[in-house]
């Protein structure tokens, strides 16, 4: 018979490796300040690990900034595109005056359907 038995053992609950030859990463804490309440995260990631530049604060859900040399990071924004509206694509292809003129054109068309023309327009 093997010299571990599984019997009577809680399977899960406790593991039959062991811990010789492991080597465990270097670690290093990193500190985040949240932009919004001002508090500083702790959190500890490997020394080879690329960090990032923010983290979800853990007391309000904003975002914290690193802190290097207790100075925040500095997040380059520039790749990032801004979302664009629907009236700003409308706007890319038709000026303020042509859409101004057709929505006139429209609502006298559904008035006239309705049969509530305006008088004298």
């Amino acid at each position: 018979m093997a010299d571990r038995s599984l019997r009577g053992m809680r399977i899960g609950a406790q593991s039959l490796q062991s811990e010789d030859g492991v080597v465990f990463a270097d670690r290093a804490d990193y500190t985040y300040r949240c932009e919004t309440c001002g508090r500083e995260t702790v959190m500890t990631f490997s020394t080879e690990a690329e960090l990032p530049e923010t983290w979800e604060c853990r007391h309000c859900g904003a975002s914290a900034v690193l802190l290097v040399d207790s100075k925040p990071v500095e997040i380059d924004r520039s790749g990032e595109k801004i979302a664009r509206t629907h009236w700003d694509m409308l706007l890319e292809r038709r000026t303020r005056a042509e859409l101004e003129e057709l929505l006139e054109e429209r609502l006298s068309y559904l008035r006239a359907r309705r049969g509530q023309q305006k008088i004298g327009a």
